[in-house]
């Protein structure tokens, strides 16, 4: 007999009570250990956070619905050439100013930057192939259900005073995406946005996928992580940040994770937080602000009333202002470019 939904809504609540659990277990383990001293917990919190982050997520794992492969044979677009070559990958990584706009001329037009809150943590939800990654050409493997990466020839971007959603790219022509990018261009060449024609795709390496897989998972880390904002618990933080932010960069070939080989889905992370503050740099330009720069996961740098368009907070549905940079205030003018 299947649970009633009540049941298994409790179960879920349960599960990420006990899970979140673990977190503050290990905090108050190393405090004990290290005599309060912050540094020295800090660095052993920092130390064990690949474990500890592949022990919650099998914790989280315990009740799915479904296996996964965690060592698929990888195609070799997949793999890194040498430790020298970068990756065959193109994550669509922003390099973005807008070319009215210049740090070097003499202006008075104020510019705040931006800062998405664990943006790494946010693109956990996203598209993820569960098994092994076959082989397809044309639009064959680009369906609804399907993850993986593509071979595409994007179309040109026409809009300036917007980040190219492909990112800054010093070459033409056709390159590896992943389904993330690929899903972005899609929505973009939609009758919604009609800003791009549709990229023309080749061919893709993909598997049937979810959009849920790392859900619990990221639905624990953010608990985890509003509590220790409430309570102003920056260790906790820290640890939390350090857990999700290794996992992703772990889940490739990496000889300090080896319980899962997974670079496709490293990939798929890295381009859905990317696909993710285009998203929001679009939602700004909407409510009439200019995009001045738009760089990294999480750096969004704007014209006008950031506070009318987001919530601002540390939350990860809101933003802040960005601190600790060469912009220390966060604020900083700007001149029209050519003047």
């Amino acid at each position: 007999m299947a649970a009633r939904p009540e049941r298994r809504a409790r179960s879920a609540a349960r599960a990420q009570e006990e899970t979140t659990g673990l977190i503050s277990r290990a905090v108050h383990e190393e405090l004990e250990r290290a005599g309060g001293d912050w540094d020295v917990v800090l660095k052993a919190l920092v130390k064990r956070a690949i474990p500890d982050v592949m022990h919650l997520f099998h914790e989280t794992r315990a009740t799915a619905r479904y296996d996964y492969t965690a060592y698929p044979a990888l195609p070799d677009i997949l793999r890194k050439p040498s430790k020298k070559d970068p990756d065959q990958i193109w994550e669509a990584r922003p390099r973005f100013h807008h070319p009215n706009y210049s740090l070097r001329a003499p202006g008075d037009i104020k510019v705040t930057a931006l800062d998405v809150n664990a943006a790494y943590l946010s693109a956990l939800k996203c598209w993820l192939p569960i098994g092994k990654l076959e082989h397809s050409t044309g639009l064959d493997g680009v369906e609804p259900k399907r993850s993986g990466v593509h071979l595409i020839t994007p179309a040109p971007w026409g809009h300036p005073h917007l980040p190219d959603p492909i990112g800054d790219r010093d070459e033409p022509g056709a390159l590896w995406v992943t389904n993330a990018t690929l899903r972005l261009l899609q929505r973009l060449s939609g009758p919604k946005y009609a800003l791009v024609e549709a990229p023309v795709v080749h061919e893709s390496w993909t598997s049937g996928a979810t959009e849920n897989f790392l859900d619990a998972l990221r639905k624990t880390l953010t608990a985890a992580r509003e509590t220790a904002i409430a309570e102003d618990d920056t260790l906790t933080l820290e640890y939390i940040k350090a857990m999700y932010s290794k996992f992703i960069s772990t889940m490739g070939e990496s000889i300090h994770n080896r319980e899962m080989v997974r670079p496709d889905w490293m990939h798929i992370i890295h381009s859905q937080a990317y696909a993710n503050l285009w998203g929001k740099a679009y939602k700004a330009h909407q409510a009439g602000l200019d995009i001045v720069s738009m760089m990294g996961t999480d750096e969004l740098h704007v014209t006008g009333d950031w506070r009318e368009v987001f919530p601002e907070g540390r939350g990860v549905s809101q933003m802040k202002i960005k601190h600790g940079d060469a912009k220390a205030s966060g604020e900083y003018t700007v001149g029209k470019a050519g003047s």
